[in-house]
């Protein structure tokens, strides 16, 4: 046998098999006639190699990459319009809601690590986004921060079409009081995390209440299993509903 070519395909290491010429060597004598034990034996051997491409191709095509932010998402870091004069009172957030790509979410709350830098919600609780309790809550005057996870090895997270958000989107906060805080996307973008403009992102609105949406992107490093880049998502208080009001804005 020849040598063996290793690729990798979703992650995967795929092992394939070729004599050093590239092609099959011909055959040094007339083959015999073969009986029918051989020919099932054959027919076995085929339907276990297709099945096991089979299940090859569906182990890759199961492993979708998340939506990235295209160029036309980028759009603006700032509100526009009457957005500076609306706020809401201090109300801690409860939940998170975006129709747009299906997120609903009960909101964690995390601080940060020993070292200083903001903690990441649990991977034990994928499916939950959690908000920046040194930030200001959502619909204050300031920047209000929520972070979730993109995927796990078990599959997509809380996050993971967060990348597919546009301009225009909405995104709503329920807060304790009761209050429903509604934001507009105003801008989708990614970064390299070596190169991540952190004050441009976390640092405090001084004129509007700005909400920012965080996950990871970008390319995947398997020898660190980390992501290489992370999407950030940029809105604004727009509007809020009352308690008691449950029709969550569309």
């Amino acid at each position: 046998m020849g040598h063996a070519a290793r690729r990798r395909i979703a992650g995967f290491r795929v092992v394939m098999s070729w004599p050093e010429g590239g092609f099959a060597p011909p055959a040094t004598e007339p083959p015999k006639p073969r009986g029918l034990r051989a020919r099932v034996a054959g027919v076995a051997g085929a339907v276990l190699i297709v099945g096991g491409a089979a299940t090859v191709g569906a182990v890759v095509a199961a492993q979708q990459h998340a939506p990235q932010p295209s160029l036309a998402a980028a759009g603006a870091t700032g509100p526009s319009g009457k957005a500076w004069w609306l706020s809401l009172r201090h109300s801690l957030p409860v939940s998170i809601e975006i129709l747009a790509i299906g997120v609903h979410s009960v909101l964690l709350r995390l601080g940060v690590k020993p070292d200083g830098t903001m903690q990441v919600p649990p991977l034990q609780r994928p499916s939950l986004a959690a908000w920046y309790k040194y930030s200001v809550t959502p619909g204050q005057i300031g920047t209000s921060v929520i972070e979730g996870h993109v995927d796990t090895k078990q599959g997509p997270a809380v996050f993971y079409r967060l990348g597919a958000l546009r301009p225009g989107d909405l995104v709503n906060v329920r807060l304790a009081d009761g209050i429903t805080a509604v934001f507009r996307v105003t801008g989708v973008r990614q970064y390299l995390k070596s190169k991540f403009p952190a004050k441009a992102v976390y640092r405090d609105a001084t004129r509007f209440a700005a909400l920012r949406l965080i996950t990871c992107g970008g390319a995947f490093n398997y020898a660190t299993s980390q992501y290489l880049s992370s999407t950030v998502v940029f809105a604004f208080l727009v509007t809020s509903h009352p308690a008691g009001r449950r029709k969550a804005a569309t």
